[in-house]
């Protein structure tokens, strides 16, 4: 069984940065996807970035070159460094991934069937 723990959320400035971070226990499979998503409040949950065992990596367009997703596979951690923070980037933070095999990365939610507890980042004007 896989557990993921998310942190590194706060707050910023907009404008500032913040870098998250998920670190993920258990069983972890080799070859599958991890992906962050956020969720504000009174809204859905939206993929944010994804990146495959390869390392291919995919952003929501809102993402605007501000945010770089990675991971360090001997540390069993995933990344989210983010940069030009805007209000809208407000929310709460989630990592995501699967316990099997997974070769293309989806970009929702429904997807992913295992999830951390959750970052909250909040950014001011």
């Amino acid at each position: 069984q896989v557990h993921l723990v998310e942190s590194g959320g706060g707050s910023a400035q907009a404008g500032g940065s913040l870098n998250l971070s998920c670190t993920a226990s258990g069983n972890i499979h080799s070859s599958t996807c991890m992906a962050w998503f956020r969720q504000a409040p009174g809204k859905e949950r939206e993929a944010v970035a994804t990146i495959d065992s390869d390392g291919e990596v995919t952003y929501a367009d809102f993402v605007e070159g501000r945010f770089t997703i990675s991971k360090d596979k001997n540390k069993n951690t995933l990344y989210l460094q983010m940069s030009s923070l805007r209000p809208e980037d407000t929310a709460m933070y989630y990592c995501a991934t699967d316990s099997v095999e997974v070769w293309v990365c989806y970009m929702t939610p429904d997807e992913y069937p295992i999830w951390g507890q959750g970052t909250q980042v909040t950014v001011s004007s």
